[in-house]
């Protein structure tokens, strides 16, 4: 909880509150309603044209972030990679890290940044970096004024600031706005995304549950197969910054080869994505070695997926069966997958009894780090 002393607390943090509702749980809530207006949005059918004229050239389509961003970003590319295979292109979609697309960009071809306030450093400079290699950029962000999107040629505006710092409605922002500027590449069906948000947010007394069977552990491992590695990648994040537990994401082949070794029993959680069908009966089968592994070594285990991937788990697995999102089975696992996520670190940062929407900046040795890590401009 926060200090007695509040003259550090300004308008530019979230509103410091004692307790629940907290801010967070309030931006989860107004997920569903960002659906509708993200789909209508302008900018889905220039930054589509942009792509197909970088895919008809062969050139490359690079999509960058940092943190929430980056994997809103690997969320972005995957929706995006999917619709050019399904108008007909060979093209395929890159996510890269800010940094690393900073300090070595691609030449030419087409560049989108995510960054819900478009002022992550490190993204600018992938963008500017971008540009002088002769790629036409583009931007995904809260703000049409960022200094993202103010050098961008392309820019797609979301319509709800995320008020809380453990962020929530900047992940399905991005999503949401990756799925318009599908459609327009692929000319497929609107979607009900706001149907898929709000069936995920029923689910949270269960969630609430699975919480509760791994609350205790001090480091939680999060697991997952394509998109849904996606999902864990962004638990992991929220759980370090809302929860303040330890949290490593982690592929799913990858676990089974040595980071078990580094698990126990009392120590270990485990949270298993199996939303994304094209996993296949394959990625099937290394779910349940994954989970058979961890019940060997006693490792509390929990599962959120499709009723399919899930049928074959052990009966210690605590599990979340998905409804399958018909038509848009990607689209489906990203959002359910966000929710969920979500929903989960809200939960056991209640059960630790953290403030999840300062990210621990009410702490001192935390608020310096961060000025040391984000507020410097000299780079």
């Amino acid at each position: 909880m926060s200090s007695d002393d509040r003259s550090w607390h300004t308008s530019a943090h979230p509103e410091l509150r004692d307790g629940p509702p907290w801010v967070m749980q309030e931006m989860i809530e107004a997920q569903p309603g960002l659906a509708e207006p993200i789909a209508a949005a302008p900018g889905a059918e220039t930054i589509a044209t942009a792509i197909r004229q970088a895919a008809e050239a062969g050139d490359p389509l690079v999509i960058v972030g940092c943190g929430t961003s980056e994997h809103g970003a690997l969320a972005v590319a995957a929706l995006l990679d999917e619709a050019l295979r399904s108008a007909g292109f060979k093209a395929r979609v890159e996510c890269r890290q800010s940094l690393d697309a900073a300090l070595d960009p691609r030449t030419g071809g087409f560049c989108l940044g995510v960054s819900h306030d478009g002022t992550t450093r490190a993204t600018i400079h992938a963008l500017e970096a971008a540009r002088e290699s002769g790629a036409v950029t583009a931007t995904i962000g809260v703000r049409a004024d960022s200094p993202t999107a103010l050098g961008a040629d392309h820019v797609f505006v979301t319509p709800l600031r995320d008020r809380s710092w453990c962020h929530t409605v900047a992940y399905s922002s991005a999503i949401l706005a990756g799925a318009a500027i599908a459609r327009e590449l692929s000319a497929g069906d609107a979607v009900d995304g706001a149907a898929i948000l709000a069936g995920a947010l029923a689910q949270r007394e269960r969630i609430d549950q699975l919480a509760a069977h791994i609350h205790g552990a001090s480091r939680i491992l999060a697991v997952g197969l394509g998109a849904d590695l996606t999902t864990a990648r962004e638990l992991a994040l929220k759980i370090e910054e809302g929860a303040r537990i330890p949290a490593t994401a982690l592929q799913l082949e990858s676990l089974l080869h040595g980071h078990l070794a580094g698990c126990d029993a009392d120590a270990t959680g485990l949270v298993l994505f199996a939303s994304d069908a094209r996993s296949g009966a394959r990625g099937s089968y290394r779910l349940q070695s994954a989970a058979r592994a961890a019940e060997r070594i006693g490792i509390p285990t929990v599962a959120i997926g499709a009723e399919a991937a899930l049928a074959g788990l052990p009966a210690s697995v605590e599990r979340l069966v998905v409804p399958p999102s018909e038509g848009a089975e990607l689209l489906g696992a990203l959002l359910t997958g966000a929710v969920s996520l979500q929903l989960l670190t809200l939960s056991l940062a209640q059960l630790v009894g953290s403030n999840r929407d300062l990210i621990r900046r009410e702490q001192r040795p935390y608020r310096e780090a961060a000025a040391e890590a984000e507020t410097r401009a000299d780079w």
